[in-house]
């Protein structure tokens, strides 16, 4: 099972699931999508499974920073385009386990994840 941790690398709470990862002795590779860019096939892969709600982080400083029209009109076939734009516009940190994806960080979700998933 190959496991990725996608984020930005300055993110708190990105930092903190990297330092839980670390402490847990979990193999994961970490992505900084400002540094290493998703790809639209990838984008659109976790929209269809997460959804655009869940993606997209409305509550953040680039999605203030955009346009009202931007805002107004995003659904599942503008946002891969919007995202690769304004890759920060994405929650985080996103985990891909390889056979699941988990939004957002809480020690206790990441725990119950890995018992479950490593025994």
């Amino acid at each position: 099972m190959s496991t990725t941790l996608y984020g930005i690398k300055n993110c708190d709470t990105v930092r903190a699931a990297r330092r839980w990862l670390e402490s847990h002795d979990v193999d994961f590779d970490f992505q900084d999508v400002r540094d290493s860019p998703l790809n639209a096939d990838q984008l659109g892969a976790w929209l269809q499974q997460l959804g655009v709600d869940a993606l997209v982080n409305k509550r953040s400083t680039t999605w203030k920073q955009l346009s009202e029209e931007q805002r107004k009109t995003l659904n599942a076939d503008n946002a891969v385009n919007l995202l690769i734009e304004h890759p920060t516009l994405m929650k985080r940190p996103l985990l891909d386990t390889g056979s699941a994806l988990h939004l957002g960080f809480k020690a206790a979700d990441y725990q119950s994840l890995f018992t479950h998933h490593t025994l």
